[in-house]
């Protein structure tokens, strides 16, 4: 019976990625924890910190960088204000229902 073969999305690699760097775990730990090999983690941090997982010369296409601090900082910034509007949104419907919802008399 052949196994299927599982692929994981540019974005995982990438969070993982993270996590591994920002915890300080080492990579046996991280990897059990999201279910992949340590070979794995391995070659998705090589080709994040700028290489290919098996010549570390060419970055691969299908993983860009991580993010610079900066630019982290500012989308940090825009979701924030989108929450605030969102929530300024969400409140606004509670009351209009509750206008509504009054039976007159």
């Amino acid at each position: 019976m052949a196994k299927t073969r599982r692929e994981f999305s540019p974005e995982f690699k990438r969070e993982t990625v993270a996590l591994l760097e920002s915890s300080g775990r080492p990579v046996m730990q991280v990897a059990a924890e999201v279910g992949i090999s340590p070979s794995m983690l391995r070659n998705w941090r090589a080709v994040v910190r700028g290489g290919s997982a098996r010549s570390r010369a060419a970055p691969s296409p299908g993983m860009p960088p991580l993010p610079s601090p900066a630019d982290q900082a500012s989308d940090i910034a825009r979701l924030k204000r989108e929450l605030d509007r969102v929530r300024m949104e969400r409140d606004v419907l509670k009351k209009a229902i509750g206008i509504f919802a009054e039976v007159p008399r």
